[in-house]
């Protein structure tokens, strides 16, 4: 794995006590139409490649279109576990999964809303590095 050479910036967030990180690639002091990926954090698909979903390929991705740019950030958001319901909860998801249910329902199942990620912390990390106009990759980076 490896998506080239960048500079980390931690934040913590003042809502939560959450750290969250900026990996800088190049020169973004102009602010301008600076490349974006902001990745939920997953833990099963960013580190332990699970086979459930593509995360960790779409960082990959992420990192290696931002170098081969030469300029761009990639904003790693915790706390986004399983959009949003926390490690057990997906894991539970799982489960249900396997009897046929699809992501949303089985998060809904749960009692929990099928997608609780929050991006407040994305906007003021983009503020704070002075990035004032963007191109947002998708969380589908291919297309």
């Amino acid at each position: 794995r490896s998506g080239g050479t960048f500079d980390i910036v931690s934040y913590m967030s003042d809502v939560d006590g959450i750290e969250h990180v900026a990996m800088v690639k190049g020169d973004i002091s102009s602010g301008e139409d600076v490349m974006i990926r902001v990745h939920s954090e997953c833990l099963t698909g960013d580190i332990f490649a699970s086979a459930r979903c593509d995360c960790g390929p779409q960082l990959q991705q992420a990192l290696q279109r931002i170098e081969a740019k030469g300029r761009g950030v990639c904003i790693y958001l915790r706390g986004q576990e399983g959009r949003g319901i926390g490690l057990g909860h997906k894991l539970q998801a799982y489960n249900l999964q396997d009897m046929g249910r699809d992501t949303v329902q089985a998060n809904l199942d749960l009692g929990m809303p099928a997608d609780a990620r929050e991006y407040s912390a994305a906007a003021h990390i983009l503020r704070d590095l002075g990035v004032r106009s963007l191109k947002l990759m998708t969380n589908n980076p291919a297309s």
